[in-house]
């Protein structure tokens, strides 16, 4: 059995390896050889660091363009199958991530996991407004909760948009578990001077994909669901930590916190452990 103040940092960062490139825990033990009360209990501490640094570095942001959206997931069981007693308990059955991306940087600006409501939209959007530095152009979907949570948030000092998708029916038999073709589109104004060729959602849409492929917790139709919601927000504190400081863009060549001047370099896996150690 591996005891967690005996692993060496090597182990420690192919343990965190293994859960940011999407391996499941059970499958991370049988990789490194690590107990899985050990890997579990590694994602706490790393997680747990990445998102007080996220909190306290992923300020004063100088973003020009952010876009808003919200991706799915559920904890211990899908909702329907939540018994009576326990509906209504946050963290077993229905769980979004509120994300907000940067679209020229791709940086993460913030995330945060909760419900898909007025409450966690006006925190959402609180906790946008006080990382930006200044003005920005903001496109969210057609989410209403984010038209009075948007104002509370920015007051006049943002150019809004949401952009509204028009979908088709739903597809009968195997086909149901896809989502519906969108067949359109429509642009609405809320606030300020938005630039019409920027209201786009393409960019934090993209990111809900790469969470998907990237974090075997999202996958679709699958036994691989995150069993407790802690462990839920700590792999996507990890994640998005990871994508923000180690991973670099095809298209920027540099990663998006350098991009963003929060870091002169690509962080390596080490450095991701170093506030845990």
């Amino acid at each position: 059995m591996c005891i967690m103040n005996k692993l060496s940092t090597e182990k420690r960062a192919m343990i965190v390896k293994c859960l940011i490139d999407g391996v499941g825990v059970n499958a991370t033990t049988r990789l490194t050889g690590a107990a899985k009360h050990t890997v579990l209990k590694l994602l706490r501490e790393v997680g747990e660091a990445c998102a007080i640094y996220h909190d306290e570095k992923v300020r004063n942001v100088k973003a020009k363009r952010v876009e808003c959206d919200e991706i799915w997931s559920f904890v211990g069981m899908k909702q329907k199958n939540v018994p009576a007693e326990k509906q209504g308990q946050f963290g077993l059955g229905d769980v979004w991530t509120w994300t907000a991306i940067e679209a020229q940087s791709k940086l993460i600006v913030s995330y945060m996991i909760g419900l898909r409501d007025g409450g966690y939209a006006t925190e959402f959007m609180r906790d946008v407004a006080s990382r930006l530095a200044y003005k920005v152009q903001l496109t969210t979907d057609g989410l209403k909760a984010y038209l009075d949570d948007v104002e509370d948030a920015f007051g006049g000092d943002v150019d809004y948009a949401q952009l509204i998708k028009i979908y088709g029916p739903s597809a009968p038999g195997a086909a149901r578990y896809s989502p519906p073709a969108c067949i359109g589109c429509e642009a609405k104004q809320v606030a300020g001077t938005p630039d019409h060729k920027h209201v786009s959602t393409s960019y934090v849409e993209r990111q809900n994909l790469s969470m998907r492929m990237g974090m075997r917790r999202f996958t679709r139709l699958t036994n691989a669901h995150s069993k407790k919601v802690e462990n839920h927000a700590h792999a996507i504190a990890m994640y998005f930590m990871h994508y923000n400081y180690c991973k670099i863009h095809s298209t920027l060549r540099v990663t998006p916190a350098m991009e963003t001047g929060l870091t002169d370099h690509v962080w390596e896996i080490d450095e991701l452990l170093a506030p845990a150690v």
